[in-house]
């Protein structure tokens, strides 16, 4: 049987267009009129006023930390549900991540659990220098207390929303929280450039400085001069114009996502033992990927067991995020709490959620998943 994906790429024939325009341009080469634009529209996108496009969400988060000047032995809140390059540029530059469990609501970063780290780091005289909060397989966390809470305590808030463009909270869009946003372009995000990502801020001077750091930090001479350690972070023309052409179908392709879950809940939701990730009345997922928890017990099947059965059939479902503080790279890193997230990866599975699965498809995969079910 035709394989079915995670999440594919999906393209469609304005981004041939573009591409076609900038061949016939021949301004393949890093930047250009396409990079400029797509930083415009994915600015908009996010209530932001300037973007900076870059070669991936990573390096997006390694440039935000070092426009905050985080530095090696500063303490970064980060949650522990989440992939691992949320966490992996805090070590880039030398810092120590901080873990904070997940809320049961939303599965994002715990505010109460935020605030009672904030008071005990404050007690010792040991706040931390930045916050990252991650939004979660395209649902916005609670930024009214996690924002609050970051003012309370003069902390940088730097928004992880690699999985969550065109997402919402509270009417406000993903990415126009923290002091800084990012976002990803992966090939199995919700839009693609098949590799990428964008920073975005309202402070030009931050946004002009990851430009210029993203680009070796080549100092303004005819010669080559550089007066710091600069990176080759920054996106092609040939990428923006994909990702231009791809944010003139996102709200198609949140649509086709969030009816990818309605018609998931629909065969499978009165399966016992089985549960959808939360959404939240505060926001508007983007629905990247339709997750499920399968409680053993009740259903008679582990998640694993599940996913072993999809894949016999070639189909690519995969558990849910493992914790960071359950990591080998990140076993001596502080941790507050964790048995919520820790759950969550138990039983926790991602199913095939691709904007262009087809309805025969989708019944491909419920037909397994119920069929699974021993209760």
């Amino acid at each position: 049987m035709k394989r079915i994906y995670l999440s594919p790429p999906h393209i469609g024939p304005d981004e041939l267009q573009l591409v076609q325009e900038v061949f016939a341009s021949n301004w393949i080469a890093p930047l250009g009129p396409q990079v400029d634009a797509f930083e415009t529209e994915v600015a908009a996108c996010a209530n932001r006023k300037y973007g900076a496009a870059l070669s991936s969400g990573t390096a997006a988060l390694h440039l935000a930390l070092q426009l905050l000047n985080i530095k090696e032995g500063d303490r970064v809140l980060c949650p522990t549900l989440t992939f691992v390059a949320s966490a992996n540029p805090i070590k880039y530059v030398g810092a120590q991540p901080v873990f904070l469990d997940s809320e049961p609501a939303t599965w994002n970063m715990d505010p109460q659990l935020l605030m009672d780290e904030l008071k005990a780091s404050a007690a010792r005289g040991q706040l931390p220098k930045a916050l990252i909060v991650v939004d979660l397989y395209g649902q916005c966390a609670d930024y009214d207390a996690i924002i609050a809470a970051g003012r309370e305590y003069s902390l940088p808030v730097i928004e992880d929303s690699a999985e969550a463009l065109g997402a919402s909270y509270k009417n406000r869009p993903a990415g126009s929280f923290g002091d800084m946003a990012l976002f990803s372009f992966n090939g199995n995000k919700i839009i693609t450039t098949s590799g990428g990502g964008m920073l975005v801020a309202d402070n030009e001077e931050w946004i002009e400085r990851a430009r210029f750091l993203a680009t070796q930090a080549r100092d303004a001479a005819p010669h080559y001069e550089h007066s710091v350690v600069g990176y080759n972070y920054r996106l092609s023309n040939v990428l923006a114009a994909i990702g231009r052409g791809q944010m003139r179908v996102l709200r198609d392709r949140i649509a086709a996502r969030e009816n990818n879950r309605k018609l998931y809940q629909a065969a499978l939701g009165d399966l016992p033992g089985m549960a959808f990730m939360p959404i939240s009345p505060e926001g508007e997922s983007n629905h990247w990927l339709t997750c499920i928890l399968i409680e053993p017990a009740q259903f008679g099947a582990t998640r694993e067991e599940v996913r072993l059965a999809l894949e016999a059939q070639n189909i690519e479902a995969r558990p849910i995020w493992k914790p960071m503080h359950m990591q080998p790279v990140f076993a001596d890193c502080e941790m507050r709490e964790g048995k919520v997230s820790e759950a969550i990866f138990e039983n926790g599975l991602c199913l095939p959620s691709g904007s262009s699965l087809t309805e025969e498809e989708l019944n491909r995969v419920t037909t397994i998943v119920r069929g699974m079910c021993r209760a």
